[in-house]
Order: structure tokens, then C-alpha cells, then sequence
């Protein structure tokens, strides 16, 4: 089915890229094929962190908030899933964007066989670990005992799906890579669907709690990752016209230079989103000072943020592909214009959709329990107002980000995201739960006979504004950062060693 299908999604996106269009923002043939690649990937976001969401609604409504708590603290460890597959699939889509850009079909599946393997090998590890060790994980967070049993026993099944979850990015990216969402998007989005219909039968016809809610997961996650092995392979789904490429799976996987290519690109990908996976811990430990209530409605809220934060997968990716494809063809003045417009386009959207859960906040966060008395809602509803002021940010960041994973310069979004994670935003969730004391210090200089004194510091506990500070703190770093790397262009510099050996590079 043609990826420009009307529907509500694309036409509201397509709307603002026109209106931008009309304000001389951005060019209106860039804005249709920005739309025509993001919107899918952005119903594909929202279908699953709706999914994830109502998991967490399923098991507080079943169980209560210690399960909403249990199974949010076991989310930073199912997130490695995404850090390790994400890395890798970062380097996929820049390898396979420029060499369908540049039609070096041959070398596109050298590159897709090459990252089925790096995930595998990469996220192996992970599934023993999480299997046999679940519970010492989760109390590294937390020492409610009813927490830690709730979210042990959903991190060790969860954790079957890890490789999976990998595969599933991979196969996303390869497609957007050449310039088709539509297809990830409807595999991708049906696999969420079956996820909240297996999590439905599983946690209330048949009892399973958590554990159900983690075997919706998994069992979702293999089927998606049957159908775009079968699509790859075939060159076409049932009910869809034929793939551009197909991908030979007996073919050479252990490729040393596109491996090489893959871990060059990959790695600070996979640093950049194991930054916000790590720093989920400190984090969560934090918040769970401030107690269950608190603990469960920032899990609430985060949940509502993934939401929110799904402009950004499409404009990100569509970014990633649209800048790749031309930097294959040596294009580098159009490459750089589809980046700058790109940003402007998200922050329009990410203004749009920030503003609908702003005025809708009470509704939303209600959904997520029976009781209207519960005291976990308001602190909810507050957190998600700040949420909505700092996610406005990542337009910036993750549309910036998008020319720089395109052209293989990925340390920069690593190093934003570092420093917005552990150098601001962790800081400001501490000084909501504790404040912050420090002593009065003196020196002597015995040779000039002089004291230095360095003044006590004592700032008081902020509370829950130490937790909308850090909301603030996480986009905005990011967003700076990013951005200043995207206005150095030395990304396009830096494409010119991984383009395709078929295309042209402008000196």
C-alpha cells in the first residue's frame, strides 16, 4: 500500500509542513517527503509506547501501584534491548540510506546480513544475564520488597525478547533506509496491537499479573521479527508491492569491513542510548526517595513523555534517510538543506502535540487506575506539565541528530546526551529528593600567613521541582549541543569515508 494512504495522522503533519511551507520555512517538496518518511514511523512510535503504556495501566489497575513501580524499574533493563539494537541499527540505516541512494544493491544486503549478526551476538549476553539475575537488578533500585517481586518476575521473561527487539529495529531501519515507512510501520504497529490484546488475555483471563504483561512482549516481538525476515527474503509482504531490494540470507554474514563500518557508526549510537538506559537508574532510585505514590507517578509520566516523544522517531530517522541518500549521490547542499528544515519541521510538530496532552493532562493520567482518589494522579498530571514544556526541546535534538547518524558522525549525539543525563539532569532529580550540604572549608598558607575560606553551600531539598528541572535539563543539553554540531557541517566531511565506493564526493 502507497505510503501516501490519507489518513489523519499524515494529513495533520502534512498540514504543518505546508503551513511552514507558506511561511517560507521550509521547501513544500521536502516537507511531502519528510512527511511521506516520518509519519508512519511516528504511528509506528505511538502504537508502541501506547503499548508500553497500557502495560503499565494493565498491571495498576490488576495489582496496584507497587506493580506500575516494579514493572517501570525493570524498564531501563528491557531498554538495553533497544540500546544494543539501536546501535547497530544506527549504522545500518547510514550504510544502507547511501547505498540505495547511490543503487549499490549488492553491498545494501552485505550490510543487513552483517547487523543480523552484531545484534545477535551482541544481545545474547543480556538474555542469560537478565534470566538469572532479575532480581538482584531490580533491587539495585529499590528495597520494597513488593517492587522487587513484581519487577524481577517481569524483567526475567521480558528479557526473552531482547534479541528480538533488536532484529525488529534492524529490520525497521532497513527499510527507511530505502525511503519506505509505510512497510515498518504497518509490521511494527500490528505487532503492538498484538502485544495489547496478548497482555489483555494474559494478565486478566488468565491470571498472569506481570508475568503475562512480559509474555505479551515477547511473543509480539517474534512475530514481527518472522515477518520482516519473510518480506526481506521474498522482496514482498502478502497484500503489498514488491520490496525495491531483496536480501540473498545465504549470503556472507561476517563481513569484516561493513562489521568494522557497522561498529564504527554503531558504537556511539548504542553509548548514546545506553546513556538515557543507565541513567534510568540512578534516576529511578532517586525518585523512589520520594516514595511509592511519587515513584509510581513518575513512571505515569514517563510513559505519557514516550508518547510525546514519538515526532521524533520519524523526524530523526526520516532525517537519517533522506540526508543519507543524498550524501550517497555526493549532494551535500541539499543534504544539509533536508537537515536544517527537518529540525524546523519536528519543533512545529512536537509544539502541536505538546500542547494537545498539556490541556488533556488530568484524562490521560487517569486512565491509568480505577481509583479516582488514588494520590499517585496529581503528582502525575504535574510531572507531565513539565514534560510537556522540555519535550518542545526534542525537535532540536533528535531532527539535529539525524544528518549527524546519517553521515556516520555519531559522537556528538552521544556526548549531548551524556552530558544532559548524568551532568544536569540526574543532579536536579537529587536535589529535588535530598537538596544539597557542603561545609565551610579553610586553608592555611603557612608563608604569607593567609586563610582561605570557601563558604558553606546549603540548598534545600527542592521536591517535585528537582524533577521537572531534570525534565527540562534532559532535552535542552541535547538540543544545544546537537545543534551546534549540525551548523559546524563537518559531518558532511566526516560521511565521505563511509559513502559507497559508487558514489561521487564533492571536495
Amino acid at each position: 500500500m502507497d505510503s501516501r494512504f490519507p489518513n489523519p495522522f499524515r494529513l495533520l503533519i502534512l498540514w504543518i509542513g505546508y503551513a511552514l511551507a507558506r511561511a517560507g520555512l521550509i521547501d513544500r517538496e521536502r516537507a511531502r517527503r519528510t512527511t511521506d518518511l516520518a509519519w508512519p514511523r511516528i504511528v509506528t512510535g505511538i502504537a508502541r509506547m501506547s503499548k508500553s503504556a497500557v502495560d503499565v495501566a494493565l498491571v495498576g489497575i490488576a495489582l496496584g501501584s507497587a506493580a506500575i513501580a516494579g514493572v517501570g524499574y525493570a524498564g531501563p533493563f528491557w531498554g538495553l534491548a533497544f540500546s544494543v539494537g539501536g546501535g547497530v541499527a544506527g549504522g545500518t540505516i547510514a550504510l544502507v540510506s547511501q547505498r540505495y541512494g547511490a543503487e549499490a544493491y549488492e553491498q545494501l544486503g552485505q550490510a543487513v546480513r552483517s547487523s543480523v549478526v552484531l545484534v545477535i551476538i551482541a544481545s545474547a549476553p543480556l538474555v542469560a544475564t537478565f534470566w538469572f539475575h532479575a532480581e538482584w537488578f531490580i533491587s539495585l533500585i529499590t528495597n520494597n520488597p513488593a517492587v522487587i517481586e513484581f519487577g524481577a518476575d517481569y524483567l526475567q521473561i521480558v528479557a526473552l525478547g531482547i534479541p528480538f527487539a533488536g532484529l525488529n529495529l534492524i529490520g525497521s531501519r532497513v527499510f527507511v533506509g530505502m525511503d519506505d515507512a509505510w512497510t515498518p510501520m504497518v509490521v511494527r504497529a500490528g505487532g503492538a496491537v498484538m502485544n495489547i490484546g496478548l497482555s489483555i488475555v494474559l494478565i486478566f483471563g488468565l491470571n498472569y499479573g506481570v508475568v503475562g504483561a512480559a509474555m505479551g512482549t515477547v511473543l509480539s516481538n517474534v512475530a514481527v521479527t518472522v515477518v520482516f525476515a519473510i518480506g526481506l527474503v521474498a522482496g514482498r509482504l502478502p497484500g503489498a508491492k514488491s520490496f525495491p531490494v531483496t536480501v540473498d540470507p545465504f549470503g556472507t554474514y561476517f563481513h569484516r569491513e561493513t562489521l568494522t563500518d557497522l561498529i564504527t557508526i554503531g558504537l556511539p549510537v548504542f553509548g548514546t542510548n545506553l546513556v538515557w538506559t543507565v541513567a534510568e537508574l540512578p534516576m529511578l532510585s532517586i525518585v523512589d526517595i520520594f516514595g511509592e505514590n511519587t515513584a509510581a507517578a513518575y513512571v505515569i509520566a514517563r510513559r505519557i513523555w514516550g508518547i510525546m516523544n514519538t515526532p521524533g522517531w520519524g523526524f530523526s530517522l526520516a532525517s537519517s534517510s533522506l540526508v543519507g541518500q543524498e550524501l550517497g549521490t555526493g549532494d551535500e547542499g541539499t543534504a544539509e538543506q533536508y537537515g536544517r528544515e527537518i529540525i524546523r519541521f519536528a519543533v512545529a510538530v512536537y509544539a502541536v502535540s505538546a500542547f494537545l496532552v498539556f490541556v488533556f493532562a488530568e484524562p490521560i493520567t487517569m486512565l491509568f487506575t480505577d481509583d479516582p482518589n488514588d494520590p499517585s494522579i496529581p503528582i502525575a498530571v504535574s510531572l507531565v506539565y513539565a514534560a510537556c514544556l522540555a519535550v518542545v526541546l526534542r525537535g532540536v535534538s533528535g531532527g539535529a541528530a539525524g544528518p549527524l547518524n546519517a553521515s556516520g558522525d555519531t559522537r556528538w549525539p552521544f556526548y549531548s546526551q551524556l552530558v544532559g543525563m548524568f551532568g544536569c539532569s540526574i543532579p536536579l532529580a537529587y536535589l529535588g529528593a535530598r537538596g544539597l550540604e557542603l561545609p565551610t572549608l579553610e586553608w592555611a598558607v603557612p608563608l604569607i600567613e593567609l586563610t582561605v575560606t570557601v563558604p558553606g553551600i546549603s540548598i534545600p531539598a527542592l521536591g517535585l521541582w528537582g524533577l521537572y528541572l531534570a525534565f527540562i535539563a534532559e532535552t535542552a543539553v541535547p538540543a544545544g549541543i546537537n545543534y551546534y554540531r549540525f551548523t559546524t557541517g563537518k559531518w558532511k566531511q566526516i560521511s565521505r569515508s563511509y559513502r559507497p565506493e559508487t558514489a561521487p564526493a564533492d571536495d
